[in-house]
């Protein structure tokens, strides 16, 4: 027990570091600042990440289910005023449906197993649905999460570049809550709250029906 709020209390400390270096960084991600402020603490106690992860993962496995849903808070504050919806609704299908079959196309045009295709399938979702759907589709649980999160966090990483000609901030926001999913989400935060909310609500609308298609469609096939 006592390892497990050691362990905690490393990820906080990290926490707090990367979000004061952020301030100097604002394009940099924090969630990324905050890998390399971990790896770094460890080091410096000559703690293994093995035994680091053994200690903590369980904790923060089931902490990440409270988070994503909290990230449902700020949807409240959406006010879809002069906002397309049948385009935006248009566009939340595309992204599933893309955010999906491309990966998967990927990954079968590389000769992966076919456990491996089922992992990609999961990309564009935030890792507590994506562990779902894998269970449903029996898809390594490891590969997703791996999957899951380098997705995130180089979607962060390259979104300062990617939309830095775009003024819309509920464009940008939804573009990282679909492309990014929850490390997109706090990518959005950093630009600013509108941002923050309309990427809080690509990433809740996507994994909604992400969760429901996909898993059905992969059951259908297999008879």
């Amino acid at each position: 027990m006592l390892l497990v709020l050691y362990g905690f209390a490393l990820t906080l400390l990290a926490h707090v570091l990367a979000r004061i270096i952020g301030n100097y960084f604002p394009r940099l991600p924090v969630v990324v600042i905050a890998m390399f402020i971990v790896l770094g603490l460890l080091w410096l106690v000559q703690w293994s990440y093995d035994d680091y992860l053994l200690h903590v993962d369980g904790v923060f496995k089931h902490l990440l289910g409270y988070v994503t849903v909290a990230l449902a808070i700020p949807l409240a504050a959406i006010r879809l005023d002069g906002v397309p919806v049948k385009a935006l609704a248009a566009l939340c299908v595309f992204a599933t449906i893309s955010g999906v079959l491309l990966p998967m196309g990927l990954a079968y045009m590389l000769h992966l197993s076919e456990p491996s295709i089922m992992a990609f399938a999961t990309r564009a979702v935030t890792t507590p649905i994506a562990l779902n759907i894998a269970t449903l589709i029996h898809a390594p649980l490891a590969t997703v999460t791996l999957i899951v999160i380098l997705s995130g966090v180089v979607g962060a990483a390259a979104s300062p570049l990617i939309l830095r000609k775009l003024d819309d901030e509920r464009a940008a926001g939804l573009a990282l809550g679909l492309a990014a999913h929850a490390i997109g989400t706090v990518q959005a935060w950093q630009r600013g709250p509108v941002a923050g909310r309309y990427a809080a609500f690509g990433m809740a609308v996507n994994g909604i029906l992400t969760a429901i298609w996909l898993p059905t469609a992969i059951l259908l096939m297999r008879g």
